[in-house]
Order: structure tokens, then C-alpha cells, then sequence
């Protein structure tokens, strides 16, 4: 594990640069690799002012802060953003075809020792890395949005990702402060978003049957079960609540939503472009909602549990 000391981030957009800084942290010499040399220096903009911003927040110190800010280098020449490395991760776009060529373009640069990882939040990584000549050594390596705040990162092994790498990434990341979790499985979704993805369905069925508005929908899930979750898992509460928790369990599970694909609603609110904030009309009406200040929100609530004494034991601190 520590013969990994050089890798690069290829991707500039929403999740590159706390991939980027994450690493850094860790003790890696990180190249954020772009399109375009503009496109490189915002990226490495962004993940300077996130590692400033966790300093300034005391979830890291000044020492690390600086050591990862001078770790940190942009480039848009694709060879010599890649030569050398011990480790390569993608962030472009979720396509398949493309994120395969990515990857034979890379193993044509890299050696056959390096360790090729993809930040896919679903797409298979065992289909992605089929044409591989080392399929042996790529692995899913799912940052969760803000990278740079969230401790959560997903392995997730393909049926022929050696155990070595697994096990490589995992102290890695735990040695970069974050918290792995490795998906033995490939499977759609992952875990993360496996567990998400069920909670959206039954969310959209509630609102469909008129149990429920959006708005107590999301106050429920945020004040009520979400709040206690960064410090008390799932299985810890049926495990506490005991016999009581498997007869609620048989009880409701009879009249949940189990249609296989998205609910109906759901299916319409698409094919009619209601798709969220950016056009301005989802669940919400976004005309009366600010995006911008709900993100902020969301990474205010990260900060403050991240410098808090509870946030100490879900993100080890990264070494100085």
C-alpha cells in the first residue's frame, strides 16, 4: 500500500475536485486531469478552496491543508497526466461506451501495476472493464456528493478485482479520512444507492396514494429516522428495538410499493420534464425553492457534524 505515492483524477466537474483534494490528503501526489487547460486550473481552483474550507472549519489542520494543497497539480496533456501513476481514477461522464474507451486509452499509458478505479455511482464495472487486458486490477471506487465533506466511499468489485486491490483501496481511504465500505456484489445501484433508491420509490408511492404531501414526506424522513442515521445504523435499530421491529416489519411490508421500475407518478412527472430544480418544477416548485441555498444547507449540516465530537469516530482524521 505504500508503494502508491502518485495518482490522477480525470474529471473537472461536480465531484473531481473533492476526489482530487481526498486523495491529496491521503499523501498523494494528485494531477486533476481536464479536457482543457481552463478547464484543469478551475478544477484545481475548487479543490484548493475545499481543502481550505475543511481548515477553516477544524475538520483538518492547517498542516494538512497545505501539505495536500501543494500535493495537488492540474494538467490537460493526457500522457504525462498519466505516466507514472499508481493510481488512476475516472470521473466522466455515465456512459458506458465511453468510460470503456477511457479505459483502454489509459491502460495503453499506465503501467500494469497501476490501479484503475471508476467513481460510477451504477453503471457495472464488471461490464466496464470486460475489454480490459488487467481486469484484475479496476475496481468502483463511488465518492458520494460533496466528495469532499462526504466520509462514505464505495469499493465495489468486479468477479475478477484481485483481493489485493480491495484491500489496498480500503486502507487507502481510511488512510485519506474517509470511511470505506466494499460492495462484495456488482450489483445495480450498489449499496448506497440500493437502499436510496428504495426509500425514493416508497416516497413517490406515498405521495401517488395521498397518505402524504411532499413537504411532511421530506420533513418525516429528515426529523424523524434521517436524524438519527449518521450514528445509529439500520441493523443497530432492529436490533435494539428487538421481536417488535420483525412483527412492524411483517406487518408493513404488505402494503408497500413492489412493482418493479419507478412508480407511475414518477414515470410521468419524466416524460412530462418535471426533473427537478434545474428546469425549475420536480416535487418541488423551484420557482418559490433556491437550489443554491439548499446545497448550502446540506453542506453546512456536513461541516458541523464533521468538527463535532460525533463526527469524530465517522471520519478518522487524515494523517499529518
Amino acid at each position: 500500500m505504500e508503494s502508491i505515492h502518485r495518482a490522477t483524477v480525470a474529471g473537472t466537474g461536480m465531484m473531481g475536485p473533492g476526489i482530487a483534494s481526498t486523495l491529496a490528503l491521503g499523501g498523494l501526489s494528485t494531477t486533476i486531469l481536464g479536457r482543457s487547460e481552463a478547464r484543469a486550473w478551475n478544477a484545481l481552483q475548487m479543490a484548493r478552496e475545499q481543502l481550505l474550507l475543511l481548515e477553516q472549519n477544524g475538520i483538518i489542520t492547517t498542516r494538512q491543508a497545505n501539505g495536500a494543497i501543494e500535493r495537488l497539480d492540474a494538467s490537460h496533456d493526457f500522457e504525462s497526466a498519466l505516466a507514472g501513476r499508481d493510481l488512476v481514477v475516472e470521473s466522466i461522464p455515465e456512459n458506458m461506451a465511453l468510460k470503456q474507451a477511457w479505459i483502454a486509452q489509459v491502460e495503453a499509458i499506465v503501467s500494469s501495476e497501476c490501479w484503475i478505479t471508476s467513481n460510477t455511482s451504477g453503471l457495472s464495472i464488471t461490464v466496464m472493464s470486460e475489454k480490459s487486458r488487467h481486469p484484475e486490477r479496476i475496481a468502483t471506487t463511488h465518492f458520494w456528493n460533496p466528495a469532499h465533506l462526504m466520509p462514505l466511499i464505495e469499493i465495489v468489485r468486479s468477479d475478477k478485482t484481485a483481493d489485493q486491490v480491495v484491500e489496498g483501496l480500503r486502507t487507502l481511504f481510511e488512510r485519506c479520512g474517509k470511511v470505506p465500505v466494499v460492495v462484495k456484489k456488482d450489483r445495480p445501484g450498489q449499496l448506497g444507492n440500493r437502499l436510496q433508491m428504495a426509500m425514493v420509490r416508497e416516497a413517490v408511492h406515498i405521495i401517488s396514494e395521498g397518505i402524504a404531501n411532499v413537504e411532511d414526506v421530506d420533513r418525516a424522513a429528515s426529523l424523524g429516522f434521517g436524524l438519527r442515521l449518521p450514528v445509529y445504523g439500520i441493523f443497530e435499530h432492529q436490533d435494539l428495538v428487538g421481536r417488535d421491529a420483525f412483527t412492524v416489519c411483517d406487518y408493513v411490508a404488505r402494503d408497500l410499493y413492489n412493482d418493479a421500475g419507478a412508480p407511475p407518478l414518477y414515470r410521468l412527472m419524466y416524460e412530462k420534464g418535471k426533473l427537478g430544480a434545474k428546469p425549475g418544477l420536480g416535487f418541488h416548485d423551484w420557482s418559490e425553492k433556491d437550489a443554491d441555498q439548499v446545497k448550502n444547507r446540506r453542506d453546512r449540516w456536513l461541516r458541523e457534524f464533521l468538527r463535532s465530537s460525533y463526527g469524530d469516530w465517522i471520519r478518522p482524521k487524515p494523517r499529518e
